[in-house]
């Protein structure tokens, strides 16, 4: 739950520029967040190198890989179909390998490949270097399995390939794994413990995606703002380093520095943050270069002390609102959006109108909202009854909902009659006589496209709005063109 779920995208098998002399071709879906995505892209550049481009006709597939996500039930259920089907093409295409990435490796490798058998390799998220090897033990008829979780893997070496990119905006990862035990989490369990990546490597990734016409860079983890470089290791193992390594450590608000100096006319992001984790560093540097975006994703989960202890997150509501309350400060057009869960164990009605009043407080610009799944292998579903009825859960859901569509809305509305930056990422879904692309705030913007193209930074004033869309008309190119 802690990252956001694009829905668009789920299942989207994705692709690269092929090499001529490779011979083999790989089909890959991946499902959940963007974490999983960025590494759809690892494993891509990996097989590469083996000999493989990708497809996305699935009846070319010599490999078919599933990179796949625990977060929620649904898309558990979404995987286990689709590997159904690829088990029954297979009857039929008997050269086939299929293989699971991801976070359902571990949890179900058994299941999958001794009971069910409806694949060949199960592969976790630390262990896609071992591709190669796993692929030729699959080639030689026998089943491979390595869902071992490093201490230090972090890519910081693979290069990625781009999928399905629109050559505008790429994902760098900069973290990996997670220390922080929320209840309701299964990521701690699937992605191992936290661990950062070698500042150097991302400033040399950033910089290549600059030079290959990228115009944005999101700075990936499952929580960036704990990110801490010291030479290597794990992030609890920190107490145990030299005086000179911890002299040299570099902290998230560094590493956003290092990144913003490095590209001045590239556009900065980051997500996901956590609460207990964000300092006033961070947000000082966000307000001190005008390339970092004025936007941050900031799950709450809840607005009731209470819940938030049972979750185990590590901040209450009122140290919640201090950090929003320094946020606006310092960077008043911030645009903050939310992680919400509702109908977590124990929680009554004084629960959830606590969380109403800490959305009435903040006034999210959007949110991600969901009833509380109970999810296999984490602390709440061995330690904690789901004993919310289903009824309450829609319920509850359905008020936050609609409290948050207020809120959206008269946020948008407050950009009217402003004239803002937008960087152009593609043509408008609805017109195709109009361009799409989004403000610092995150937020999405269309105007008529005349002769900008995509890619460029645009000035437009923006003149409507739906509920989700700002509507405008461009008067000119911005000063990072």
């Amino acid at each position: 739950m802690e990252k956001t779920i694009d829905e668009s995208i789920q299942g989207s098998a994705l692709r690269t520029e092929n090499k001529i002399h490779n011979g083999r071709n790989l089909y890959i879906e991946s499902y959940g967040c963007q974490m999983n995505f960025s590494d759809s892209e690892i494993v891509a550049s990996i097989l590469a190198q083996e000999g493989f481009n990708t497809t996305q006709k699935l009846e070319d597939a010599d490999l078919v890989l599933v990179n796949t996500c625990s977060i929620r039930e649904k898309a558990e259920l979404t995987v286990r179909k689709r590997l159904e089907k690829f088990n029954t093409i297979k009857k039929d295409r008997p050269h086939l390998k299929v293989g699971v990435l991801g976070c359902m490796a571990e949890r179900l490798k058994h299941q999958f490949l001794e009971e069910e058998k409806i694949v060949d390799m199960v592969v976790g998220p630390d262990a896609y270097k071992d591709l190669p090897n796993l692929i030729q033990e699959i080639d030689e008829g026998r089943n491979a399995v390595n869902v071992i979780l490093s201490k230090d893997e972090t890519y910081g070496d693979v290069a990625p390939v781009r999928l399905n990119s629109n050559g505008v905006n790429a994902f760098v990862s900069i973290t990996r794994g997670c220390d922080n035990m929320c209840t309701f989490c299964v990521v701690p369990f699937t992605r191992g413990r936290e661990r950062s990546r070698d500042p150097q490597s991302i400033i040399k990734e950033v910089n290549d995606l600059w030079h290959k016409g990228f115009k944005e860079v999101t700075l990936l983890g499952q929580n960036v703002d704990s990110y801490l470089w010291y030479g290597g290791g794990l992030k609890k193992d920190f107490g145990k380093a030299s005086e000179m390594e911890k002299a040299m450590a570099v902290s998230f608000a560094q590493l956003l520095e290092k990144v913003a100096l490095a590209q001045p006319k590239m556009r900065i992001r980051f997500s996901t943050s956590n609460p207990q984790d964000m300092t006033l560093d961070v947000i000082h540097t966000m307000a001190k270069y005008e390339n970092i975006c004025n936007y941050i994703h900031l799950p709450v989960q809840s607005g009731s002390n209470r819940i938030l202890k049972a979750m185990n997150r590590l901040h209450t509501r009122e140290e919640y609102f201090e950090l929003i309350d320094n946020i606006r400060n310092i960077i008043p057009d911030c645009a903050i959006s939310q992680d919400m869960i509702t109908g977590f164990p124990t929680e009554e009605e004084e629960d959830h109108k606590d969380t109403l009043s800490l959305m009435e407080y903040v006034k999210y610009d959007y949110g991600f909202m969901f009833a509380y799944s109970e999810r296999p292998g984490t602390l709440a579903e061995r330690k904690l009854e789901d004993d919310v009825p289903n009824e309450i859960k829609k319920r509850r859901l359905s008020e936050i909902i609609a409290l948050q569509r207020q809120h959206s809305y008269e946020r948008i509305k407050a950009n009217l009659g402003k004239t803002q930056e937008v960087l152009i990422e593609g043509s408008s879904k609805k017109s195709d006589a109009h361009w799409m692309g989004r403000t610092s705030q995150n937020t999405v913007a269309v105007f008529p496209k005349e002769n900008y193209k995509v890619g460029d930074f645009v000035m437009v004033e923006m003149q409507d709005c739906t509920s989700a869309t700002l509507l405008g008309k461009a008067i000119g190119y911005s000063s990072n063109n």
